[in-house]
């Protein structure tokens, strides 16, 4: 399979080799990125854009998202950029009115939930804030380049790896990480095609700033929906100062499709509920809902992530999370096989375990507005199966157990284990921990828990037999 640029011309004689090339600059190509410069694996990321984006586009960073933003050394930066919220969306006629409001679950866990089951909480951050500080976080570490304003223009697999045509150059890397959102040219050319429903509903944007936060007086929400008839909507924080996103859904054909900088700003207006706000609009857009999925996430030696693997609708909030999970996943599983610690069979479970979540996320996302869910089942698909989070005292200050992962295998061991070695090719950080903090990890005062650098639980073994086979 090949596909050649949109002029047909034959790929160009300059070359260059990397290990990864990843297609796309968003939440999950940088995380990608991210995870392969931290193990030392050279890459080029490639995006089309000059600069990232400007839009804030996604505004709620999940708590398994802030966690792996933790594991990079970033989360203070990550959530600089935000707001402290509730993670709860309030229903009221108009902002003003906030008070008489009633609020409902965003799926997000409260700050008290938080603190039981996670070192992280989630984030009111918009996406325009997340990315540049992903990026500055990549470039501060000796791998891997990351490339603004570079078009791929023809992907095409050969033999134990991908070509592909970037600008006036040819890149082939061993593989391949198509993270180039919903109209992902690189799937196209892979030849991989997208099921679900498309056009679910329409939407209009407005991106703008205007003192609303006094309105709200300390109901601070992540969401707020106005039910108001004249200004029915959505009112989100989306950055440092008065910097807010309205939006407005529709139906296919509907005249709200149409609606322009004056009336947006009238419906804001009505929307704060407060008399003149003088709404300040920076930007206008539209897009519409899909709930769809990849028949497939891999082909040979490249693989989708993100939106080109995934499109969930807004309700929720999972589309980022599950994009920035998904190059996680993937990176670390690339880095084991580049470096020799695994082989090929682990890059096959980068599906296996990440389209069922996708699939969960998908389909709540696409249910109708108000649809009861449990929101432990929706934080169950956001920590992704990974060992419970417990304190335990560090040499300077207290820990989490998800900060002691390594990053290959991280031994965890009762109090009354003997010391054992677990003969693998993979790196193993071995740690030992009191009986409370191993008994809230499942595991015996004699046992011992193998554990992924993801978190998730390898194998257990009471004895070093079982070890060495797990192992």
């Amino acid at each position: 399979m090949q596909l050649k640029g949109p002029d047909s011309e034959p790929f160009g004689m300059q070359r260059e080799v990397t290990s990864v090339l990843i297609v796309g600059g968003g939440p999950g190509g940088l995380t990608a990125a991210a995870t392969l410069a931290r193990y030392g694996i050279d890459f080029v990321l490639v995006e089309r854009r000059a600069e990232l984006s400007s839009l804030p586009r996604a505004t709620g960073v999940s708590t398994r998202s802030m966690e792996l933003m933790r594991s990079f050394g970033i989360e203070d930066e990550i959530r600089a950029g935000g707001h402290d919220v509730e993670w709860t969306q309030l229903y009221c006629r108009t902002l003003a009115q906030a008070s008489a409001g009633h609020s409902s679950s965003t799926g997000f866990p409260t700050p008290e939930q938080c603190s039981l089951i996670s070192p992280a909480q989630p984030a009111c951050v918009p996406q325009d804030h997340l990315e540049p500080v992903l990026l500055e976080y990549i470039q501060s570490r000796a791998a891997g380049r990351v490339e603004l304003g570079s078009k791929v223009t023809g992907v095409e697999q050969q033999g134990a790896g991908v070509r592909a045509r970037v600008g006036d150059r040819v890149v082939e890397a061993q593989y391949l990480i198509a993270a180039d959102g919903a109209h992902s040219g690189a799937r196209r050319a892979l030849g991989i095609d997208m099921r679900g429903p498309d056009n679910l509903l329409g939407a209009v944007t407005a991106l703008f700033r205007a003192p609303l936060w006094g309105l709200v007086g300390e109901r601070r929400h992540a969401i707020y929906i106005v039910t108001d008839p004249e200004a029915e909507g959505v009112l989100l924080p989306a950055g440092h100062g008065d910097r807010w996103l309205y939006g407005v859904t529709h139906e296919p054909g509907s005249p709200l499709a149409g609606l322009d900088e004056r009336e947006m700003a009238r419906r804001i207006e009505l929307a704060a509920g407060a008399g003149p706000v003088s709404p300040r609009i920076e930007r206008i857009g539209s897009f519409t809902f899909a709930a769809q999925i990849a028949d497939r996430y891999r082909t040979g030696n490249a693989f989708l992530i993100g939106d080109a693997a995934h499109r969930a609708t807004p309700r929720g909030g999972t589309g980022m999370n599950t994009a920035i999970h998904d190059g996680y996943d993937l990176g670390w599983k690339l880095a084991w096989v580049l470096r020799g610690w695994a082989g090929d069979e682990l890059l096959d479970s980068y599906e296996r375990e990440r389209r069922p979540v996708a699939d969960h996320n998908v389909r709540q996302s696409a249910e109708a507005p108000g649809t009861p869910h449990e929101s432990g089942h929706a934080l169950a698909a956001d920590l992704g199966g990974r060992i419970p989070h417990a304190w335990v005292d560090g040499p300077r200050h207290r820990v989490s157990t998800l900060d002691l992962l390594g990053p290959g295998y991280t031994l965890f061991s009762g109090p009354e284990r003997d010391q054992c070695e677990v003969p693998a090719h993979v790196p193993v950080v071995a740690r030992r921990l009191d009986v409370i903090t191993a008994r809230a990890l499942g595991i015996a005062p004699a046992g011992a828990l193998l554990v992924r650098p993801d978190g998730v639980p390898a194998a257990t073994a009471a004895a070093a037999e079982g070890l060495r086979a797990a192992a």
